[in-house]
């Protein structure tokens, strides 16, 4: 079984909420893709960044929404306190 550093709140068949906690391990947060779009919407943390595949690093705003597109690498690096983020899958 596959340990993610993170807790997930199932809201619908679309919509979760996840959180990061201050704790967890870095090394954790590691490259990686999904299979759809998504738009996640940060609902809490400070300094947390997201990276794309090619692209620096950028500082999630609480109350920006960001889009991964699919098959898109990317991975979160680790700021301060907890990291609250709203993620929507857009199914086509």
């Amino acid at each position: 079984m596959v340990v993610k550093p993170y807790q997930e709140q199932i809201i619908n068949s679309t919509t979760r909420i996840r959180t990061f906690t201050q704790d967890v391990d870095g090394e954790e947060l590691c490259w990686h893709r999904d299979h759809n779009t998504r738009m996640v919407e940060v609902i809490s943390g400070e300094n947390w960044k997201i990276q794309l595949d090619n692209s620096l690093p950028v500082v999630l705003e609480c109350n920006q929404v960001y889009r991964i597109p699919k098959a898109m690498y990317h991975r979160l690096l680790k700021g301060s306190g907890d990291l609250t983020v709203k993620i929507v899958e857009e199914i086509l």
